[in-house]
């Protein structure tokens, strides 16, 4: 019987364990590890793993794959732990959500002949521990694939089931990209909602103010619920990612300072951004992909197709200013004035 351990029995490793139990793999015995042994009882009560383990030593007995499901910093711990306890030809995956550091860890130390490969499923709640694990997490997302050095290709095959089983959708990516990339649309939507809740929170107008906090307050900071815990460690092992992005929004958010406060005289610019804005969200969600479309109107359809997806209201105003776009550039006086 082929063994596959979960280390760290949080959201993630339970709800891992629950889909792969769900997907009924033959002749497959799932081991869990945690080191609160009341969270390994409660994956285990929930039948994400066929049984527990102790100590990590014992759950990787034998195994053939090895998931690593704890916050960032402990994974290193957890690799030092099965430099010694895994066998020849053992492949090792993750879960976390930064991978550059992870990857410098795996290869500083891991013997030779085990197989690294790092993972990142892009489900998640703000909900932490086995209690809100659910089979369903990870299917229909990504699930970011980043083989270390030498991996095997049967070993990354191996993760790319994985990712298969549990029915999320494989994702190649350099760690690099991964990291700038997370800090961008993952880890810096946290932050945000962090800092919008302490800066409202320590003021003195906290008391009445959050009286009339109501649905655009709460869907803001929602992700200020995730667990402590994770953020810090994402936040210590993808510094640079993070403070580079940190340094685009406050050049981002100044910029709409200065729109906001010269908005009695120049209202239109102030328009155009937050439609721009608008319209760039409409094109993720509808899938649009960037370079899919020419020029700025957003659908290419007929004016009444525009206004039933926008609006009438608003497809007039976003009419009105691609026509004053496409008017730049024609023929124009010495002084720039047409």
């Amino acid at each position: 019987m082929e063994r596959i351990a979960i280390i760290g029995l949080g959201l993630i490793g339970t709800s891992l364990g629950l889909a792969l139990k769900q997907a009924k793999l033959p002749n497959v015995e799932i081991v869990g590890h945690d080191k609160d042994p009341g969270t390994a009882s409660k994956a285990h009560k929930r039948g994400a793993v066929d049984k527990t383990h102790y100590n990590i030593h014992g759950a990787v007995e034998g195994a053939r794959l090895v998931i690593i499901a704890t916050p960032v910093m402990a994974i290193g711990e957890v690799l030092d732990a099965l430099r010694t306890s895994v066998e020849p030809g053992t492949v090792i995956t993750d879960t976390g959500s930064t991978k550059g550091q992870v990857l410098r860890w795996a290869q500083e130390r891991l013997p030779e002949q085990v197989s690294f490969v790092g993972g990142h499923p892009l489900g998640g709640k703000e909900e932490s521990g086995p209690d809100a694990a659910s089979p369903d997490l990870f299917k229909g997302v990504p699930y970011c694939i980043v083989p270390g050095k030498g991996a095997q290709p049967e070993a990354v095959r191996s993760v790319v089931g994985l990712a298969e089983t549990v029915g999320a959708i494989p994702y190649f990516i350099d760690a690099d990209e991964h990291d700038s990339y997370m800090a961008a649309v993952s880890h810096l939507p946290f932050l945000l909602a962090t800092a919008l809740v302490r800066i409202t929170t320590r003021s003195p107008g906290w008391r009445e103010m959050s009286k009339v906090a109501s649905a655009s307050y709460r869907d803001f900071t929602r992700l200020a619920s995730a667990d402590p815990e994770v953020h810090r460690d994402i936040c210590l092992t993808n510094r640079e990612g993070i403070v580079h992005w940190l340094d685009e929004f406050i050049k981002g958010l100044y910029e709409l300072r200065n729109l906001v406060k010269e908005s009695a005289t120049a209202p239109a610019d102030l328009e155009k951004a937050l439609i721009s804005a608008w319209q760039e969200r409409a094109k993720w969600l509808a899938g649009v992909t960037p370079g899919q479309q020419e020029g700025p109107s957003l659908p290419r359809a007929s004016d009444a197709m525009l206004s039933l997806f926008v609006g009438e209201r608003l497809a007039k105003r976003m009419r009105e200013l691609q026509e004053r776009e496409s008017g730049k550039g024609k023929t124009k006086s010495p002084r720039g004035r047409p």
